[in-house]
């Protein structure tokens, strides 16, 4: 047995202070998802912009790649008598600390790559 449809059972119009907070409620929600969606698109944005403009994993022009399975060999020429202290290496170019005769220190600076001293720089006390 089929029982009629009550008109209890029907939706009711909302009571009107009900339905202002329902609005504002859903206003408040679409507000809320619009400024999320706009930081979202502002970090993408972001992130392809870093992808686009990062540097290349390439090596610089002049890099020194030495053959696959052969030690890289060369000569660094020094002053006579000259005691290396310590030694730095930074990309292709390698820093000499050295102790000279006199007992004064000097910096050397030698290009790997271009298998060459490209600076000297002494060290003094003021």
């Amino acid at each position: 047995m089929a029982r009629p449809i009550a008109e209890e059972d029907e939706e009711k119009p909302l009571d009107p202070a009900v339905e202002k907070v329902r609005k504002k409620l859903v206003r408040f929600i679409v507000i809320n998802l619009g400024i999320l969606f706009l930081a979202l698109m502002v970090v993408i944005g972001a992130l392809v912009y870093k992808a686009r403009n990062a540097p290349s994993a390439t090596p610089p022009v002049g890099d020194f790649q030495a053959p696959a399975g052969e030690p890289v060999s060369g000569d660094i020429v020094l002053p006579v008598g000259a005691k290396v202290i310590s030694q730095s290496l930074s990309g292709n170019r390698l820093s000499i600390d050295a102790e000279l005769v006199d007992g004064s220190r000097a910096i050397f600076i030698y290009d790997i790559a271009a298998r060459r001293l490209i600076g000297q720089f002494a060290i003094r006390n003021k």
